[in-house]
């Protein structure tokens, strides 16, 4: 079942208490080395291709690394939550040896994948805070979820206080969330709309939007273009992967071989967008790390094709 957004303050001191508290900590002077933050690569080039690393996070981080880099990506969407490469409860000790193996290949991480959504979660103050202290720039929020029992406007309503209070958190420690796109009638922002009056006020540099075409051509079909047209504004990162249609259902097949139409190259390059684009491989999770490297390797050279092209 998909998991429900943490449960929302009980009220406004309730809320600014939680966010000064943990900002308060924040600002205790770090055990962490210094020199990892300055040691990622500046980006020098209008896209930066990353791979998500869900399907080999059983590599070492110099493995890892090492694959990433003979691939030709620029770095990672790397898994900082449960079950992920790095835990969250470790995430002080394991994430500096995650961004030193990938700055020693030029690479970084270029957003980080996590299970942060509200700034009461335990974790959130400690993973936030040793991302940025590490020259992170970007973490993709945990989904957000509606009860259909309920109505959706009151929910976003109810919503609001707990996106704004984490982008306040965001803002004090120099991080973007990107808030990713699913399709589902249970997702916040499978149509997009929702996401437009949800984080509506909020700067594009404190919560922005990870577009993902595979999710937005499911929901939107023909109109994936106008919701790409909406998440324009704010966007942070594009998430690139392809499904087909098995009757009522949607499964992940590989890029090109399947609904994304090729013409997303073409209204991604005339937009403004710069900034990572991270390769998805959804179609093999089952399958040994060799067969999702070649997958990976796949996928980014049909990406890069249709860019190309375009």
């Amino acid at each position: 079942m998909p998991h429900a957004h943490s449960p929302l303050p009980t009220g406004a001191s309730s809320r600014r208490s939680v966010l000064f508290g943990a900002a308060g900590a924040l600002l205790a002077p770090s055990l962490l080395p210094t020199s990892f933050a300055s040691a990622a690569p500046k980006p020098k080039k209008r896209f930066q291709f990353c791979a998500f690393v869900k399907g080999v996070q059983s590599l070492s981080y110099d493995e890892l690394a090492d694959r990433m880099a003979e691939l030709g990506f620029d770095g990672i969407e790397a898994t900082v939550r449960k079950n992920g490469h790095v835990l969250p409860e470790r995430v002080e000790d394991d994430l500096p040896k995650l961004v030193e193996a990938l700055a020693k290949r030029g690479l970084a991480v270029t957003v980080m994948a996590s299970d942060v959504n509200s700034v009461e979660q335990p974790h959130t103050p400690k993973v936030l805070q040793t991302a940025a202290q590490l020259g992170i720039k970007r973490y993709r929020l945990k989904a957000y979820t509606y009860d259909l029992k309920r109505p959706v406007k009151q929910q976003l309503q109810q919503l609001r206080p707990t996106v704004q209070d984490l982008a306040a958190l965001n803002r004090e420690l120099g991080i973007g969330g990107l808030c990713q796109n699913h399709s589902g009638s249970r997702y916040v922002g499978a149509t997009h709309w929702d996401f437009d009056r949800l984080l509506q006020g909020i700067p594009a540099s404190q919560m922005a939007i990870a577009f993902d075409i595979r999710h937005a051509t499911v929901e939107g079909g023909l109109s994936w273009p106008v919701y790409f047209n909406l998440a324009q504004e704010r966007l942070g990162a594009i998430y690139v992967k392809d499904f087909r249609w098995d009757g009522r259902k949607a499964y992940n097949v590989p890029l090109g071989e399947g609904k994304v139409d090729p013409r997303f190259a073409k209204f991604l390059l005339a937009s403004d967008f710069s900034g990572p684009i991270s390769v998805h491989v959804e179609y093999l999770l089952k399958e040994g790390v060799k067969e999702n490297i070649a997958a990976l390797a796949a996928d980014l050279k049909t990406l890069q094709g249709w860019l190309a092209d375009s």
